[in-house]
Protein backbone atom coordinates (compact mmCIF):
# COMPACT_ATOMS: atom_id res chain seq x y z
CA UNK A 1 0.00 0.00 0.00
CA UNK A 2 1.55 3.24 -1.26
CA UNK A 3 0.40 6.15 0.90
CA UNK A 4 1.31 10.55 0.91
CA UNK A 5 -0.37 11.84 4.11
CA UNK A 6 -3.96 10.97 4.48
CA UNK A 7 -4.15 9.34 0.87
CA UNK A 8 -3.57 6.22 0.56
CA UNK A 9 -3.12 5.62 -3.87
CA UNK A 10 -4.45 2.51 -5.39
CA UNK A 11 -1.51 1.35 -6.52
CA UNK A 12 2.11 2.60 -6.56
CA UNK A 13 2.38 3.52 -10.10
CA UNK A 14 2.81 7.08 -10.78
CA UNK A 15 2.22 9.77 -13.89
CA UNK A 16 5.14 11.60 -13.93
CA UNK A 17 4.68 15.65 -13.99
CA UNK A 18 5.77 16.93 -18.01
CA UNK A 19 5.84 20.52 -18.99
CA UNK A 20 3.13 20.61 -22.64
CA UNK A 21 1.82 17.16 -21.60
CA UNK A 22 0.49 16.04 -18.29
CA UNK A 23 -2.41 18.72 -18.91
CA UNK A 24 -6.05 17.93 -17.56
CA UNK A 25 -7.53 15.57 -20.49
CA UNK A 26 -4.16 13.69 -19.90
CA UNK A 27 -4.01 13.05 -16.37
CA UNK A 28 -7.65 11.85 -16.25
CA UNK A 29 -7.00 9.32 -19.25
CA UNK A 30 -3.95 7.45 -17.22
CA UNK A 31 -5.38 7.92 -13.80
CA UNK A 32 -8.65 5.82 -15.80
CA UNK A 33 -5.97 3.50 -17.52
CA UNK A 34 -4.05 2.53 -14.33
CA UNK A 35 -2.16 5.47 -12.82
CA UNK A 36 -2.41 5.49 -9.03
CA UNK A 37 -1.54 9.21 -8.99
CA UNK A 38 -0.94 12.16 -11.82
CA UNK A 39 1.14 15.22 -10.84
CA UNK A 40 0.29 18.24 -12.65
CA UNK A 41 2.17 20.13 -15.24
CA UNK A 42 4.05 22.73 -13.53
CA UNK A 43 2.69 26.27 -11.99
CA UNK A 44 4.74 28.76 -11.70
CA UNK A 45 4.91 30.40 -8.73
CA UNK A 46 4.72 34.15 -9.97
CA UNK A 47 1.66 35.48 -8.92
CA UNK A 48 1.24 37.97 -11.89
CA UNK A 49 0.79 34.86 -13.89
CA UNK A 50 -1.81 33.59 -11.98
CA UNK A 51 -4.59 35.17 -13.62
CA UNK A 52 -3.29 33.53 -17.04
CA UNK A 53 -5.65 31.35 -19.16
CA UNK A 54 -2.41 29.17 -19.66
CA UNK A 55 -2.18 29.28 -15.30
CA UNK A 56 -5.66 28.67 -14.89
CA UNK A 57 -5.90 25.58 -17.01
CA UNK A 58 -3.08 24.33 -15.57
CA UNK A 59 -4.31 24.46 -11.80
CA UNK A 60 -7.67 23.12 -13.16
CA UNK A 61 -8.61 20.04 -11.91
CA UNK A 62 -12.49 19.58 -12.79
CA UNK A 63 -13.94 16.42 -12.33
CA UNK A 64 -10.00 14.76 -11.27
CA UNK A 65 -10.26 11.46 -9.62
CA UNK A 66 -8.22 12.33 -6.00
CA UNK A 67 -5.75 12.93 -4.48
CA UNK A 68 -5.00 15.78 -7.18
CA UNK A 69 -1.22 16.83 -7.05
CA UNK A 70 0.03 20.23 -8.26
CA UNK A 71 3.51 21.22 -8.73
CA UNK A 72 4.92 24.18 -8.19
CA UNK A 73 8.03 25.82 -9.10
CA UNK A 74 10.25 29.16 -7.81
CA UNK A 75 13.09 29.92 -6.25
CA UNK A 76 11.77 33.02 -3.55
CA UNK A 77 10.38 30.84 -0.53
CA UNK A 78 7.62 34.01 0.60
CA UNK A 79 6.24 33.35 -3.26
CA UNK A 80 6.20 29.83 -3.19
CA UNK A 81 4.21 29.66 -0.14
CA UNK A 82 2.15 31.82 -1.49
CA UNK A 83 1.55 29.40 -4.78
CA UNK A 84 1.08 26.42 -2.66
CA UNK A 85 -1.74 28.34 -0.60
CA UNK A 86 -3.18 29.88 -3.86
CA UNK A 87 -3.35 25.82 -5.06
CA UNK A 88 -4.53 24.77 -2.59
CA UNK A 89 -7.52 27.18 -1.91
CA UNK A 90 -8.44 26.20 -5.87
CA UNK A 91 -8.63 22.61 -5.30
CA UNK A 92 -5.05 20.92 -5.02
CA UNK A 93 -5.04 18.12 -2.75
CA UNK A 94 -1.18 17.73 -2.91
CA UNK A 95 1.31 20.34 -3.58
CA UNK A 96 4.75 19.01 -5.27
CA UNK A 97 7.56 21.24 -5.59
CA UNK A 98 9.94 20.99 -8.69
CA UNK A 99 13.67 21.03 -8.08
CA UNK A 100 13.76 18.36 -10.99
CA UNK A 101 13.41 20.31 -14.46
CA UNK A 102 16.95 20.36 -16.31
CA UNK A 103 15.36 22.68 -19.00
CA UNK A 104 17.26 26.06 -19.63
CA UNK A 105 14.11 28.40 -19.24
CA UNK A 106 13.86 27.04 -15.52
CA UNK A 107 17.25 26.59 -14.49
CA UNK A 108 18.50 29.88 -16.06
CA UNK A 109 16.31 31.75 -13.21
CA UNK A 110 17.69 28.65 -10.35
CA UNK A 111 14.50 27.03 -10.46
CA UNK A 112 14.08 23.85 -11.08
CA UNK A 113 17.35 21.19 -10.62
CA UNK A 114 19.55 24.29 -10.30
CA UNK A 115 18.23 24.92 -6.50
CA UNK A 116 20.10 21.73 -5.75
CA UNK A 117 23.41 23.49 -5.84
CA UNK A 118 22.17 25.71 -3.06
CA UNK A 119 20.81 23.50 0.00
CA UNK A 120 20.16 26.67 2.39
CA UNK A 121 17.62 28.03 -0.39
CA UNK A 122 15.81 24.65 -0.56
CA UNK A 123 15.54 24.08 2.96
CA UNK A 124 13.74 27.91 3.07
CA UNK A 125 11.91 26.70 -0.02
CA UNK A 126 10.52 23.63 1.75
CA UNK A 127 9.88 24.97 5.51
CA UNK A 128 8.25 28.49 3.76
CA UNK A 129 5.59 25.97 1.46
CA UNK A 130 5.42 23.26 4.46
CA UNK A 131 4.39 25.64 6.78
CA UNK A 132 1.97 27.86 4.29
CA UNK A 133 -0.47 24.71 3.90
CA UNK A 134 -2.35 21.93 5.69
CA UNK A 135 -1.68 19.65 2.57
CA UNK A 136 0.89 17.51 2.27
CA UNK A 137 4.04 18.43 0.10
CA UNK A 138 6.01 16.11 -1.82
CA UNK A 139 9.38 17.14 -3.61
CA UNK A 140 10.76 16.25 -7.06
CA UNK A 141 14.85 16.38 -7.86
CA UNK A 142 17.55 14.52 -9.18
CA UNK A 143 20.32 12.88 -8.16
CA UNK A 144 22.32 16.09 -8.33
CA UNK A 145 24.11 19.50 -9.90
CA UNK A 146 26.35 16.91 -11.88
CA UNK A 147 28.13 13.79 -11.73
CA UNK A 148 30.75 15.40 -9.51
CA UNK A 149 28.07 16.39 -7.21
CA UNK A 150 25.33 14.14 -6.27
CA UNK A 151 24.01 15.20 -3.51
CA UNK A 152 20.79 13.83 -3.26
CA UNK A 153 20.91 12.22 0.02
CA UNK A 154 21.63 15.41 1.29
CA UNK A 155 18.94 17.15 -0.41
CA UNK A 156 16.54 13.94 1.15
CA UNK A 157 17.78 14.61 4.38
CA UNK A 158 16.99 17.96 4.44
CA UNK A 159 13.67 17.29 3.02
CA UNK A 160 12.28 14.91 5.35
CA UNK A 161 13.58 17.30 8.20
CA UNK A 162 11.46 19.68 6.96
CA UNK A 163 8.31 18.01 6.73
CA UNK A 164 7.98 16.73 3.00
CA UNK A 165 6.25 13.91 3.17
CA UNK A 166 7.29 11.79 -0.05
CA UNK A 167 10.45 12.52 -2.43
CA UNK A 168 10.21 11.51 -5.90
CA UNK A 169 13.88 11.03 -7.38
CA UNK A 170 15.47 11.22 -11.37
CA UNK A 171 18.53 8.61 -11.67
CA UNK A 172 19.68 11.44 -13.29
CA UNK A 173 21.87 14.74 -12.45
CA UNK A 174 21.10 18.52 -13.54
CA UNK A 175 23.51 18.36 -16.12
CA UNK A 176 22.27 15.16 -17.85
CA UNK A 177 19.44 16.61 -19.07
CA UNK A 178 17.55 13.69 -20.52
CA UNK A 179 21.31 12.07 -21.92
CA UNK A 180 22.79 8.83 -21.16
CA UNK A 181 21.12 6.24 -19.26
CA UNK A 182 20.04 6.53 -15.65
CA UNK A 183 21.33 5.48 -12.51
CA UNK A 184 19.79 4.17 -9.42
CA UNK A 185 22.22 4.09 -6.66
CA UNK A 186 21.75 7.22 -6.16
CA UNK A 187 17.73 6.52 -5.76
CA UNK A 188 19.45 3.23 -3.58
CA UNK A 189 21.11 5.31 -1.20
CA UNK A 190 18.29 7.88 -0.78
CA UNK A 191 15.86 5.31 -0.25
CA UNK A 192 18.30 3.89 2.45
CA UNK A 193 18.96 7.10 4.45
CA UNK A 194 15.16 8.67 4.82
CA UNK A 195 11.44 7.07 6.19
CA UNK A 196 9.80 9.46 3.74
CA UNK A 197 8.27 7.64 0.48
CA UNK A 198 10.72 7.31 -2.07
CA UNK A 199 9.20 7.09 -5.93
CA UNK A 200 12.14 5.74 -8.48
CA UNK A 201 12.15 8.20 -11.92
CA UNK A 202 14.16 7.62 -15.06
CA UNK A 203 13.53 5.12 -18.17
CA UNK A 204 11.30 3.05 -16.82
CA UNK A 205 10.04 2.16 -20.04
CA UNK A 206 8.76 -1.35 -19.74
CA UNK A 207 7.01 -3.79 -16.87
CA UNK A 208 10.29 -5.35 -16.24
CA UNK A 209 12.45 -2.28 -16.07
CA UNK A 210 9.71 -0.86 -13.44
CA UNK A 211 10.27 -4.65 -10.93
CA UNK A 212 13.98 -4.16 -11.95
CA UNK A 213 14.17 -0.76 -10.20
CA UNK A 214 11.94 -1.12 -7.08
CA UNK A 215 14.00 -4.18 -6.52
CA UNK A 216 17.30 -2.59 -6.86
CA UNK A 217 16.52 0.54 -5.28
CA UNK A 218 14.21 -0.12 -2.68
CA UNK A 219 11.75 2.24 -3.63
CA UNK A 220 8.11 2.46 -2.78
CA UNK A 221 6.76 3.87 -6.06
CA UNK A 222 7.52 4.38 -9.20
CA UNK A 223 7.01 7.45 -11.64
CA UNK A 224 6.77 7.32 -15.86
CA UNK A 225 7.44 9.94 -17.97
CA UNK A 226 8.35 9.94 -21.74
CA UNK A 227 6.78 6.52 -21.63
CA UNK A 228 3.39 7.35 -21.32
CA UNK A 229 3.26 9.62 -24.08
CA UNK A 230 1.05 7.47 -26.32
CA UNK A 231 0.77 4.68 -24.38
CA UNK A 232 -1.13 6.09 -21.47
CA UNK A 233 -2.19 2.47 -20.50
CA UNK A 234 1.42 1.65 -20.16
CA UNK A 235 0.67 2.65 -16.32
CA UNK A 236 -1.99 -0.21 -16.16
CA UNK A 237 0.33 -3.01 -17.98
CA UNK A 238 2.83 -1.95 -15.34
CA UNK A 239 0.57 -1.85 -12.21
CA UNK A 240 -0.93 -5.30 -13.31
CA UNK A 241 2.63 -6.77 -14.02
CA UNK A 242 3.73 -5.82 -10.29
CA UNK A 243 1.11 -7.29 -8.97
CA UNK A 244 0.14 -10.24 -10.89
CA UNK A 245 3.58 -10.89 -12.00
CA UNK A 246 1.89 -11.69 -15.44
CA UNK A 247 2.92 -9.45 -18.70
CA UNK A 248 -0.34 -8.03 -20.66
CA UNK A 249 0.03 -6.77 -24.24
CA UNK A 250 -0.85 -3.10 -25.27
CA UNK A 251 -4.71 -2.99 -26.60
CA UNK A 252 -5.87 -3.71 -29.91
CA UNK A 253 -5.67 -1.15 -32.55
CA UNK A 254 -9.12 -0.74 -32.91
CA UNK A 255 -9.03 0.32 -28.58
CA UNK A 256 -6.12 2.72 -29.29
CA UNK A 257 -7.80 3.99 -31.89
CA UNK A 258 -11.23 4.85 -29.40
CA UNK A 259 -8.65 5.76 -26.68
CA UNK A 260 -7.11 8.36 -28.88
CA UNK A 261 -10.17 9.84 -30.17
CA UNK A 262 -11.74 10.58 -26.89
CA UNK A 263 -8.80 11.82 -25.97
CA UNK A 264 -8.77 14.01 -29.30
CA UNK A 265 -12.56 15.27 -27.50
CA UNK A 266 -11.41 15.85 -24.63
CA UNK A 267 -8.30 18.16 -25.96
CA UNK A 268 -10.77 20.08 -27.81
CA UNK A 269 -12.91 20.76 -25.05
CA UNK A 270 -10.40 21.68 -22.59
CA UNK A 271 -8.76 24.27 -24.79
CA UNK A 272 -11.31 25.36 -27.53
CA UNK A 273 -10.50 24.23 -31.00
CA UNK A 274 -7.91 26.15 -32.40
CA UNK A 275 -5.46 25.27 -29.61
CA UNK A 276 -7.00 21.81 -29.25
CA UNK A 277 -6.30 20.80 -32.43
CA UNK A 278 -2.78 22.12 -32.16
CA UNK A 279 -1.53 20.49 -28.55
CA UNK A 280 -3.39 17.35 -30.38
CA UNK A 281 -1.13 16.83 -33.55
CA UNK A 282 1.83 15.61 -30.38
CA UNK A 283 -0.74 13.64 -28.98
CA UNK A 284 -1.21 11.92 -32.56
CA UNK A 285 2.51 11.71 -33.54
CA UNK A 286 2.88 9.02 -30.53
CA UNK A 287 -0.08 7.45 -30.46
CA UNK A 288 0.87 6.57 -34.47
CA UNK A 289 4.41 6.09 -33.38
CA UNK A 290 5.92 2.80 -34.69
CA UNK A 291 2.85 2.10 -36.87
CA UNK A 292 2.72 1.21 -40.36
CA UNK A 293 3.00 4.58 -42.53
CA UNK A 294 2.51 6.66 -39.50
CA UNK A 295 5.53 8.46 -40.81
CA UNK A 296 3.55 9.94 -43.81
CA UNK A 297 0.11 10.04 -41.76
CA UNK A 298 1.79 12.36 -39.24
CA UNK A 299 2.90 14.65 -41.98
CA UNK A 300 -0.38 14.74 -43.11
CA UNK A 301 -1.76 15.62 -40.11
CA UNK A 302 0.30 18.18 -38.90
CA UNK A 303 -1.32 20.52 -41.65
CA UNK A 304 -4.76 19.57 -40.38
CA UNK A 305 -6.80 22.81 -39.23
CA UNK A 306 -9.98 21.52 -37.98
CA UNK A 307 -11.14 19.04 -35.46
CA UNK A 308 -13.23 17.30 -37.67
CA UNK A 309 -10.86 16.70 -40.01
CA UNK A 310 -8.44 15.86 -37.80
CA UNK A 311 -10.79 13.33 -35.92
CA UNK A 312 -11.44 12.04 -39.37
CA UNK A 313 -8.03 11.24 -40.45
CA UNK A 314 -7.29 10.06 -36.99
CA UNK A 315 -9.98 7.42 -37.72
CA UNK A 316 -9.60 6.48 -40.93
CA UNK A 317 -5.61 5.67 -40.31
CA UNK A 318 -6.57 3.19 -37.26
CA UNK A 319 -9.57 1.64 -39.09
CA UNK A 320 -6.86 0.94 -42.16
CA UNK A 321 -4.17 -0.36 -40.07
CA UNK A 322 -6.99 -2.89 -37.95
CA UNK A 323 -7.62 -3.98 -41.90
CA UNK A 324 -4.22 -4.37 -42.82
CA UNK A 325 -3.64 -6.64 -39.66
CA UNK A 326 -7.29 -8.41 -40.40
CA UNK A 327 -5.92 -9.35 -43.62
CA UNK A 328 -2.80 -10.48 -42.27
CA UNK A 329 -4.01 -12.98 -39.96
Amino acid sequence: MFKIGPYTLKNNVVLAPMAGVTDRPFRQLCKKLGAGMAVSEMVSSNSLLWGSEKTKRRANHDGEVEPRSIQIAGTDPKLMAEAAKHNVDNGAQIIDINMGCPAKKVCNVMAGSALLQYEDKVEAILKAVVNAVDVPVTLKIRTGWDTDHRNGVSIAHIAEDCGVQALAVHGRTRACAYKGNAEYDTIAAIKSAINIPVIANGDITTPQKAREVLAYTKADAVMIGRAAQGRPWLLGIIDHYLQHDELLDDPPTHEIRDIMLAHLENLYAFYGEYSGVRIARKHISWYSKGQRDGAAFRHAMNRVESSDAQLTMARTFFDQLENKIGQAA
